[in-house]
């Protein structure tokens, strides 16, 4: 699942992301006003950390424009100011949570989880597909009672997949998804051809063949049997 914090407190940040990241999520950040709207509207996120105050401009801002453009995204308010009103309006405008500064990373964790569960994945803790089985509160995998050890990046490319089922999915976003603003950067996108390579192999010898179809030219596709 991908993440954008937007907090103008680098150190907050930074821990955030440490903290996030040990917990398999991928994230990415922004610390000015035109720097996370610049964001927001080049990429997808699963959920959004959204202080109110920033440089440049006010978060509430930021939360319209998300929401006048149809986009669903999680949204969590992080902010440091605790008023009524405050949280109103942000929970009026379309957040889908407020949680108030100083705040416990587990908390923040279990709240991102909730969202995106809620949105993703029909609020349940489990996922079905294929005879496999996807515990998204502890992030593990198994099928036919043995457990499939994956990478976070495997795991990743399994949940965006069955997420998109059916839908085929191009490369190019299938290497944003995974690396983020970073894979404008890349000169190829070779490399989300090996995690797929890997993540084919471990499906197939826990019995689960054939789930992602290559369709040429185009793309990747998750099918159901």
């Amino acid at each position: 699942m991908k993440l954008l914090i937007i907090e103008d407190e680098r150190d907050l940040s930074q821990s955030i992301v440490t903290y996030l990241g040990s917990e398999k999520y991928l994230c990415e950040q922004a610390f000015t006003y035109d720097e996370a709207r610049m964001k927001i509207h080049l990429y997808d996120y699963d959920c959004i950390l959204l202080d109110l105050m920033l440089p440049g401009g006010n978060g509430l801002d930021l939360l319209r424009d998300i929401r006048r453009r149809q986009n669903s995204v999680g949204v969590i308010i992080v902010s440091a100011k605790d008023s009524l009103n405050d949280k109103v309006k942000g929970l009026g405008i379309g957040a889908d949570d407020y949680l108030s500064k100083p705040f416990h990373l587990p908390e923040l964790s279990m709240r991102i989880y909730a969202i995106i569960r809620r949105k993703e994945f029909s609020a349940n803790n489990f996922l079905h597909s294929n005879g496999l089985t996807i515990d998204l509160l502890s992030k593990a995998v198994s099928a036919n009672g043995h457990n499939i050890t994956l990478t976070r990046t495997e795991y990743e490319l399994l949940l965006f997949f069955i997420g998109n089922r059916h839908k085929v999915i191009s490369k190019g976003a299938l290497a944003e998804h995974l690396s983020g603003d970073m894979a404008d950067m890349l000169d190829n996108h070779d490399f989300v051809y090996t995690h797929i390579k890997n993540l084919k192999a471990k499906l197939a010898e826990a019995g689960c063949k054939d789930c992602i179809r290559n369709v040429y030219g185009t793309g990747y596709q998750w099918t159901e049997t």
